[in-house]
């Protein structure tokens, strides 16, 4: 491994700072911004950071359109891009989350449903449920759901295909 990689992999480990998450939210509400106006949608700009992560909200004035991108995978695509430019201007990795009208929510709820389901099925006998592959950000709040019904989970996999597997404490 070069010394560039090596400094490259440490500071992808080292925490942002509160500073640094909230110049990711600024980078990432411009670049937003601008791709709003090309698609001419309408949308007020939320910025906040929590748990170590910048997240920016596209939320719907009275009349606005942005529930044209609210579907999980446009919004997937569009924080994968914002990511992207955030840690083009930063050179830092970014975790940032993008929510568009609510869709994080949406999915916190789909996901519940699925947990719950996988938990039918333990409760039928089986000896574990496996979910399918998710992001890494959906992942921890399946785990976090799976925790608050009171069994346990672990994720298992390679890239797209990592999914969680749910079993009894």
């Amino acid at each position: 491994m070069t010394t560039e990689t090596t400094e490259s992999a440490t500071a992808e480990r080292v925490p942002a700072t509160v500073e640094q998450l909230e110049q990711e939210g600024d980078i990432a509400a411009d670049f937003l911004e601008g791709l709003l106006d090309i698609a001419d949608i309408d949308g007020d700009l939320d910025l906040d950071v929590r748990s170590g992560r910048a997240y920016v909200s596209v939320e719907a004035p009275e009349d606005g359109s942005v529930e044209l991108i609210a579907q999980p995978d446009t919004v997937q695509a569009l924080q994968e891009l914002t990511r992207i430019a955030v840690q083009t201007r930063t050179g830092r990795f970014s975790r940032l989350i993008l929510d568009v009208g609510g869709s994080r929510q949406t999915r916190e709820r789909q996901l519940a449903t699925l947990v719950d389901r996988a938990i039918a099925r333990l409760d039928e006998g089986a000896s574990q449920a496996s979910l399918p592959g998710m992001s890494s950000y959906e992942r921890k709040l399946v785990h976090d759901i799976v925790a608050e019904r009171g069994f346990v989970s672990e994720s298992y996999g390679e890239g797209a295909e990592r999914h969680t597997v749910i079993r009894r404490g």
